[in-house]
C-alpha cells in the first residue's frame, strides 16, 4: 500500500519537477557553461576560456561601481519601504482611539489603504514614464515646476534630477519606495488583523503610547512578515533594470547615466550582452548576480531569525 502511495505522489510530481528543471534549473546551468567561454551571442562557435571572464569582472571598474550602487539600494530601499509601510499600517489599523477608549484605525483608514495601494497597480514601465515627467529638467517638470513656483529653484537653472551624479540614485530610489509602500502596507495590515485588539487595549490601559505599542507589540508580532518583506525588497534592490534602463535611457545604452553613476549589475550585464556582444562575459555577470542574490537571501533569513511569539 505504501509503495502504491509513493508511485501516486511521484506521478503527480514528475511533470512539475520536470518542467522546473527544464525551464529554471537548466538555463542556470547553461548560463554558467557559457560564462566559461568567449561566446559572442550571434555566433554558434566559441572557445573555452576558463575563469578569464570572472577575473575580468573584478578588474572592471564599471561593474564594481554597479555592485556598489546595488549595495546602496540594498541598504536603503528595504529599510525606508518597510519603516514607512509599518508606520502607515500601524496608524491605519490601531493608531486611532474610539470614543469608548478602545483601539481602532484612524478615521478614513479604508480609503487611505486604497490610496496607498494605488501605485502598486501601475507597471514599472508606466512608473518610468510618470516619473520621467516628474523629474524633467525643464520648467515643465512637475518637481522643478513646483520648486520654481515657491522660489527654491531658479527658472533659468532647474535641477537635473536624473543627470546629476549626486542625485540620480536617490531619485530612482524614491520611485521604488513610492511604488512598494502600498503593497507592504497591505501585507502588514493583513498580518495585524490576526493580532487580538485586547493586547493593544491592555497596553493602552497600562499607559503605553503609540510608539511603545509599535515597538513592543506590533514589530515583534509582525516579525515574520517583516522578514519576508526584507527578502523580497532585497531582490528588487539587486535588480532595478527596468527603472534604470527606462529613466536614464537617453544617457547611454540601457541607461546608467550620467557617466555610469546610476549603473546597476543588470544594466551592465545587458549592455555587454546585447550592445557590446560580450555574451560570455555577460553570462559571468549573471552568475555573480545569482550568487549574490542567494547569499543575500540566506544571510537575511538567518540574521533576522528569532523565536516565534505566540498569542
Amino acid at each position: 500500500m505504501r509503495k502504491g502511495q509513493y508511485r501516486f505522489v511521484a506521478g503527480f510530481l514528475f511533470v512539475p519537477v520536470a518542467l522546473y528543471v527544464i525551464f529554471v534549473i537548466w538555463p542556470y546551468i547553461q548560463t554558467f557553461g557559457y560564462s566559461l567561454t568567449d561566446w559572442k551571442g550571434q555566433s554558434q562557435t566559441f572557445d573555452f576560456v576558463g575563469l578569464d571572464n570572472y577575473r575580468a569582472l573584478f578588474q572592471d571598474d564599471v561593474f564594481l561601481k554597479a555592485i556598489w550602487h546595488n549595495i546602496l539600494f540594498l541598504v536603503f530601499i528595504p529599510v525606508i519601504t518597510i519603516l514607512l509601510a509599518l508606520f502607515f499600517a500601524f496608524m491605519l489599523n490601531v493608531g486611532g482611539r474610539s470614543r469608548a477608549g478602545g483601539v481602532q484605525g484612524v478615521a478614513g483608514s479604508k480609503f487611505y489603504k486604497i490610496v496607498y495601494f494605488f501605485p502598486q497597480v501601475l507597471s514599472l514601465a508606466i512608473l518610468a514614464v510618470l516619473f520621467n515627467a516628474v523629474y524633467r529638467s525643464d520648467g515643465g517638470g512637475l518637481l522643478n515646476g513646483f520648486l520654481i513656483k515657491i522660489g527654491l529653484v531658479d527658472a533659468d537653472s532647474p535641477v537635473e534630477w536624473l543627470n546629476e551624479p549626486s542625485m540620480v540614485l536617490w531619485a530612482l530610489m524614491l520611485v521604488v519606495v513610492w511604488h512598494g509602500v502600498g503593497f507592504y502596507l497591505v501585507l502588514f495590515s493583513a498580518a495585524m488583523q490576526s493580532v487580538p485588539r485586547d493586547i493593544y487595549e491592555a497596553a493602552l490601559i497600562d499607559g503605553a503610547g503609540r510608539t511603545q505599542s509599535f515597538l513592543r507589540i506590533t514589530l515583534p508580532l509582525l516579525w515574520d512578515s517583516v522578514q519576508t518583506a526584507w527578502v523580497y525588497l532585497g531582490i528588487v534592490a539587486m535588480d532595478m533594470f527596468v527603472l534604470v534602463s527606462s529613466m536614464t535611457q537617453n544617457m547611454g545604452a540601457y541607461g546608467g547615466g550620467p557617466d555610469h553613476h546610476s549603473d546597476v549589475m543588470s544594466t551592465v550585464m545587458m549592455r555587454n550582452f546585447l550592445y557590446y556582444g560580450k555574451s560570455g562575459y555577460a553570462c559571468a555577470m549573471g552568475v555573480v548576480m545569482l550568487l549574490l542574490t542567494l547569499i543575500l537571501s540566506v544571510v537575511t533569513l538567518r540574521a533576522t531569525r528569532r523565536e516565534r511569539i505566540e498569542f
